[in-house]
Parts: C-alpha cells; sequence; structure tokens
C-alpha cells in the first residue's frame, strides 16, 4: 500500500491518493469527517479554523460506501483559497502579495530557500505549512477502517501541555473519553492548568507545544521484522511520526528512561496461559523490531508552534537585515490536532503492515488471512 499526498496550504485543495488497498472495505464517511473535524479542535487554535470545515470528497476508487482495489483518490478543499486566489492562481498569480522574506526560526523557511533556489518563502510554507496533515488524517481515517476490521484499535490523549504533566496511567478504554475534553487531557485539575498557561502565552504572543501518547490494542504479534533493519516496526513507526509538521522526539515504551535502569526494571518478564504474554509492556509492545501482542505504547513531543504573533529575531533573506521574523495567522497550541494526525500517521503505518504481511485482494482475503496468524 502507499499513500501519495500533494496540495498547499492556501492553494484550491489538498490531495491523496492511496494504492493497494483491498476491496470491500466498508468506509463509514461520517466518522472519517469527525476525525477531520477534530483535527480542527482544542484549546488554542487559530481564526483558520473557523473558516475551514474540512470534509473528504472521494473522487475514484470507492463506489457504493466500499473500496473497489483500484487507487482512492480524495481531496480536502480549502475553503480560504477565495482568499488567496490572486495570490496563489496556478496560471497568472500575483506574486508580490503576501511575499515572505523575513524567514521565521524553526519554520522551513530559510533552508528551504536555499535549497530550492527560491527567493519568496511563500513557495516553501506553502507545502511545509501543518495544514498539509488534513490529508493525512482523511487516510489515515481509511487505514483506520481496515484495521477495526481485524480489531486493531488506536486511541491517544495529550500528556502534558507547555510543562504541565498528567502522570497517571491509563486503561485503553479510557482514552476516548479525552476527545470530549478541551485540551484532550485526562485529568481535569492539569488540563485547567495547561489552559491557564496556554491563555498566558497567548497573551504574551508565544506558542506551546506538548507530548502526546498514541497507543494501539489488539495487533497481532510479528509485524515488522529483526531480520533486516530497514524493516524493524519501530523504525518506520518512529520514521513516520517523525515525519509529522512539529514532531521532534518519537518515544517507545519507556523511551529514553530505559537508560536510567537496570535491566531487570526495564525487560518484561514472560509467562505463558494459553499463549506467550509478558507481565509488563515497559517495551511498548515492540521487541526486536517487531510487534509483540502488546499494546504499542508511542510518545511523541511537538515543539511549539514556529510562527510567533510577536516574532523573533531574524533576518530579511532579501537585504540580510536584521528583522522580526515574518507571521503567518497561527494557532497558539496544536496539541489536540497533533493528536489525531498522530493517530492518523501510525494507522497508515500499521495498514501498511498487515497488507505487506498477509496481502489478498478483498478484505474477506485480508481478515481471513489475519485470524490464520499466530
Amino acid at each position: 500500500m502507499k499513500l501519495i499526498t500533494a496540495g498547499e496550504s492556501h492553494g484550491k485543495e489538498l490531495l491523496g491518493v492511496i494504492e493497494g488497498f483491498p476491496a470491500h472495505v466498508k468506509l463509514d464517511f461520517d466518522r472519517i469527517d469527525r476525525a477531520l473535524a477534530l483535527r480542527q479542535s482544542g484549546y488554542g487554535r487559530g481564526a483558520r479554523q473557523k473558516i475551514e470545515r474540512d470534509t473528504v470528497e472521494f473522487m475514484a476508487g470507492v463506489r457504493d460506501g466500499e473500496t473497489l482495489a483500484s487507487p482512492i483518490a480524495f481531496r480536502v478543499v480549502n475553503r480560504d483559497y477565495a482568499n488567496w486566489e490572486k495570490i496563489m492562481d496556478a496560471r497568472e498569480a500575483d506574486t508580490s502579495l503576501r511575499t515572505v522574506t523575513k524567514v521565521r526560526p524553526g519554520h522551513a523557511d530559510l533552508t528551504g530557500m536555499i535549497k530550492y533556489g527560491q527567493t519568496d518563502a511563500r513557495n516553501i510554507l506553502e507545502r511545509s505549512s501543518a495544514r498539509e496533515t488534513a490529508v493525512r488524517v482523511a487516510a489515515g481515517s481509511i487505514c483506520k477502517e481496515l484495521l477495526l476490521a481485524l480489531g486493531v484499535e488506536i486511541s491517544g490523549y495529550v500528556k502534558e501541555v507547555c510543562g504541565v504533566k498528567d502522570e497517571r496511567e491509563y486503561a485503553f478504554s479510557e482514552l476516548a473519553r479525552a476527545k470530549e475534553e478541551p485540551l484532550f487531557m485526562l485529568d481535569a485539575e492539569a488540563q485547567q492548568r495547561a489552559m491557564a498557561k496556554i491563555d498566558r502565552i497567548r497573551a504574551s504572543g508565544d506558542t506551546a507545544g506538548g507530548k502526546i501518547c498514541v497507543r494501539v490494542k489488539g495487533l497481532k504479534r510479528g509485524f515488522g521484522s529483526c531480520m533486516s533493519y530497514e524493516e524493524k516496526l519501530d523504525g518506520k513507526l518512529c520514521g513516520a511520526l517523525m515525519s509529522v509538521q512539529a514532531i521532534k522526539g518519537v518515544e517507545v515504551g519507556m523511551g529514553m528512561e530505559v537508560a536510567s535502569h537496570a535491566g531487570s526494571e526495564v525487560h518484561d518478564e514472560i509467562y505463558y496461559d494459553g499463549e506467550f504474554l509478558r507481565k509488563t509492556n515497559r517495551a511498548g509492545g515492540i521487541e526486536g523490531g517487531m510487534s509483540n501482542g502488546e499494546e504499542i505504547v508511542l510518545t511523541c513531543a511537538m515543539k511549539p508552534i514556529p510562527t510567533l504573533m510577536r516574532g523573533l529575531e531574524t533576518v530579511d533573506y532579501l537585504t540580510h537585515e536584521p528583522m522580526r521574523a515574518d507571521t503567518e495567522r497561527s494557532d497558539v497550541c496544536a496539541v489536540c490536532a497533533c493528536e489525531i494526525i498522530l493517530e492518523s500517521v501510525v494507522a497508515t503505518v500499521l495498514c501498511q503492515e498487515v497488507l505487506k504481511r498477509v496481502g489478498g485482494d478483498t478484505m474477506e482475503q485480508v481478515l481471513c488471512r489475519y485470524r490464520d496468524l499466530p
């Protein structure tokens, strides 16, 4: 299975194409659109979310609510394009409007301009913008439909916002409740403190990041490989999660904490009760690059959004003069959006791994072969 996306932040639309997806996967269009709406939600989001009302439109590969096994083509329309048509028109844009040369620290602006020979960061930031993730959420939601049919569930919550932490542990069944909270946090007291901190950060023209935990329940053991390093499941998951804008670190299970403990406090002892099980899950469901049948636990660090309303010190790309960085309409905190995006990325990787291992032209074949796995 392969996913390709295209589109700019203020272009006409965001596009996705999925190849290698089996026939007869039933799609819940309302559930896909709900994921897109959740991506736009959360305390600390910016003004653009009031303009866009994201929904997915299928252009090919789906008929009567089911996939056909042909390439699935879909789009998410940018309603804001109506305000940007003169600036972004493919044939005859007025490139003098909304030119960006006061490059933003922490963004792709400067390096992208140098790499691609541009004099206007608009030609870089439009693609590097996190707006692109709307179509990745649509793709991941399609993949979730296949995984759900196999009994594989993906959920998550926000663990930290700019230093305000939720240190509690939760059963998988509790995680769905996070989507009903303004910051996707499960600890009510921590969430209130985090929201108050976002208010202070907004007032100062600054931004906030946080940590997000994504968990996977029900995936059978053996996905990934210990035989070839590029096939390791944790490598693929971490690489995909790091491809999401603003993600600067990913931990599996205990993550960095393994360096601070003895082996007896890190490795999960094994017992047998009709099947092989672990007494703990410090490895986060992945050993030797393969899923081991336990929950997969991934924690991601999201940096603060690099577009600050008060601007950071920089230079003008053309004049080399010191300046305050340009500002684009932006969020103060987008950890809730990030949580939805990360779930979608995990779903896409796991769907690819399932289809690679079991194959199948139809969902019935995939399900039958998956059930036969040990």
